[in-house]
């Protein structure tokens, strides 16, 4: 059994403006040194499959199909054997 680790974030060249709020009130709160922030989203699911490589597949495409948006969002993934 696996458990994947989904990193979905905004593409650099696609504006956050979420992420920008966020970066303006934490200047506001007196943290001048933060010069961006991106907001993403993490997901967790658990895989009940034998081997580290179809689990890989089905992640991506498990992202490629449903859960992440190409045209605007890219993703990073780490699997964990549980």
């Amino acid at each position: 059994m696996f458990q994947a680790k989904i990193y979905v974030t905004l593409r650099k060249s696609v504006l956050d403006p979420q992420g920008s709020v966020v970066r303006k009130s934490l200047y506001a709160l007196g943290y001048h040194n933060v010069q961006e922030v991106r907001i993403g989203r993490y997901m967790v699911v658990d895989l009940e499959v034998a081997d580290r490589a179809e689990a890989e597949k089905q992640v991506r495409d498990m992202c490629d199909k449903l859960l992440v948006n190409p045209v605007i969002e890219d993703y990073t993934f780490e699997l964990v054997e549980v």
